[in-house]
């Protein structure tokens, strides 16, 4: 294995209860996944990125947990998780887990223990305060929660929560908490994990920078890398890090930090791009974002478990991405993003969604695909905030989808049933069957050509500039690979494109989205279908 495997992954995001239902009890688990593992080999992605699947109210998806170290009995087992990890193996995926240890939920038995005693150890596993303090916070969900503070009658004092005020802040400039943390890790590590997600990444950061030990708030990350480096030398940690890219080096810490940050920044700009059909939102964000550490990376995704956060771009940027791809309230979360899949935001046209993956897959970073936008698959608007997008994968035009057997009442969450997105429309078993495969053939062509373009995950990026204000034009170099050219046209007129590197006069498509014959007349000219794509390498030249 690679030790630097994740430059050149691409990764599958996956909500464990919502992906496959093995035994009939209406939820999704890790059997079901087990027993898909070929979807994601067939597609070509080379990790899997697990939600998580830890015992929880589930008040918050999952996110609230109530035990680190074992599995919600509606998910799963132990020995079945250790029966993924095997077979991910042998099938040649890697497994990451989400690290949720920002906060708990309310019911785990440390807050039960720290809210009934207040000499108990576990007391100062939380943040408590007589009266509510400002400690330069608010709350995460303003729509929702009005105060980071909430009063706990059993406590006898408020209990801060920068979530929902089920899910109590740990604090994490205690040494036992800490302590706690490089636990969890070391147990999933030992079972043969390759890294975690880590969630909440900065309010961690700031309340660690009160621990006496610490000169700043970042040891935390460089403890927490050592840590999980000498147990596992090639594991990953990636974080969710929502902040000003002028903040990134805080979270990369010249590579004794964190290897790959979520980039939310790049993510918003793309949606921009998306938005006005004009590439020049992805060249600046490229151009302004800064370089990573040499052995850390960015980590890209279109759409994740959460709502399109917009946060990064500036309010007019903002409304004008949410006039196109949100234009009624229902559609937006918390003031300021958006609770749709890609596959609505982008009217269902898969020319549309599969450039739209064109773009994510050759952007410089390490991709990240949601589970079921590779079939297109949409969102249920009827679930509250974020949980619109987390719904059941869309297997078969059966019953619930081919997600479950069970009865619908007992359904973790209804399938889409009606519209274009609905299961009869979209699943996995009719786009298999249909002439040349449909979404899911072209996402997956991307997906495993990406892997052989090695210079995208590995080398050197620069902006082209082609003259066609609809095509993001990226070069990738890499001393060891050579040179990639990657065109995507994100307008539905066709386009020709000037290349205009002298070295760049002679190149071959890899991979494209439709044909384009050559032209003879003048070859650093070519045409672009709207919403078309072309990869293209230059042509080896033979010696005599």
């Amino acid at each position: 294995m690679h030790p630097l495997w994740y430059r050149n992954a691409v990764v599958y995001a996956m909500d464990p209860a919502m992906f496959r239902d093995s035994d009939g009890d209406g939820w999704g688990d890790i059997r079901g996944i087990t027993n898909r593992l070929e979807h994601l080999r067939g597609l070509g992605a080379t990790c899997l990125w697990l939600l998580p699947f830890y015992p929880s109210p589930f008040k918050d998806g999952g996110y609230d947990v109530s035990d680190h170290l074992s599995v919600d009995p509606r998910l799963g087992t132990l020995p079945d998780v250790v029966e993924l990890l095997e077979q991910a193996e042998e099938a040649g995926i890697r497994v990451i887990f989400d690290l949720v240890v920002q906060h708990t939920s309310d019911q785990h038995p440390w807050f039960q223990q720290a809210r009934s005693d207040r000499d108990s150890p576990y007391r100062d596993y939380y943040i408590w305060s007589d009266e509510p303090r400002d400690d330069g916070l608010k709350p995460v969900f303003p729509t929702v929660e009005d105060s980071i503070w909430t009063w706990d009658e059993e406590a006898g004092q408020y209990y801060r929560h920068v979530f929902y005020s089920h899910e109590p802040d740990l604090n994490t400039a205690n040494p036992a908490v800490r302590a706690e943390i490089r636990r969890v890790m070391a147990f999933w590590l030992r079972l043969g994990v390759s890294g975690f997600r880590v969630d909440a990444v900065p309010y961690m950061v700031h309340q660690a920078a009160q621990a006496e030990e610490y000169e700043e708030g970042a040891d935390f990350l460089r403890e927490m890398r050592e840590f999980v480096s000498l147990r596992h030398p090639e594991a990953v940690l990636i974080g969710e890090v929502d902040v000003p890219i002028d903040a990134y080096g805080d979270y990369f810490l010249d590579g004794d930090g964190l290897t790959m940050l979520l980039n939310f920044w790049l993510n918003n700009h793309v949606f921009l791009a998306l938005a006005r059909g004009e590439a020049e939102p992805v060249h600046r964000a490229l151009a302004e974002q800064p370089q990573p550490p040499r052995q850390s990376q960015f980590a890209n995704w279109l759409r994740n478990h959460d709502e399109l956060d917009l946060e990064r771009l500036t309010e007019a940027e903002r409304q004008e991405v949410m006039e196109v791809f949100a234009p009624d309230e229902d559609m937006r979360a918390y003031g300021r993003g958006i609770r749709r899949r890609v596959a609505p935001m982008l009217g269902g046209d898969h020319r549309r969604i599969a450039a739209a993956h064109a773009l994510l897959l050759s952007l410089p970073g390490t991709p990240v695909l949601q589970y079921g936008d590779e079939i297109g698959m949409g969102d249920d608007l009827s679930r509250r905030e974020r949980l619109s997008v987390r719904i059941p994968m869309q297997w078969t035009a059966d019953e619930h989808g081919g997600f479950s057997s069970a009865p619908k009442d007992r359904l973790v969450a209804e399938p889409v049933r009606e519209g274009p997105f609905g299961y009869e429309e979209v699943n996995v078993y009719d786009q298999h069957r249909s002439p040349g495969g449909g979404l899911l053939a072209r996402v997956g062509d991307l997906v495993r050509t990406r892997l052989g373009l090695t210079e995208i995950g590995y080398g050197t990026h620069r902006v082209l500039e082609t003259g066609s204000p609809s095509v993001v034009a990226l070069r990738h170099d890499d001393d060891r690979d050579g040179t990639v050219v990657t065109l995507v046209n994100l307008s539905a007129d066709e386009v020709e494109v000037r290349i205009p590197d002298d070295d760049l006069d002679d190149l071959v498509d890899v991979l494209t989205d439709g044909d384009y014959p050559p032209e003879e007349d003048d070859l650093p000219v070519l045409k672009l279908a709207g919403y078309g794509y072309r990869w293209l390498r230059p042509r080896p030249h033979v010696f005599k």
